[in-house]
């Protein structure tokens, strides 16, 4: 591995081949009712 990166492929990459896709966002913080069961 050198000091210098190849970017050739990035460069031509060609967006338009790629999926759209639906992002869904995830709540890892735990709810009120979980805090509450815990403190009882």
């Amino acid at each position: 591995m050198g000091d210098k990166v190849d970017l050739t492929e990035v460069a031509g990459f060609d967006k338009t081949k790629l999926k759209k896709t639906e992002t869904q966002e995830k709540n890892t913080l735990p709810t009120k009712e979980i805090e509450q069961e815990k403190t009882a």
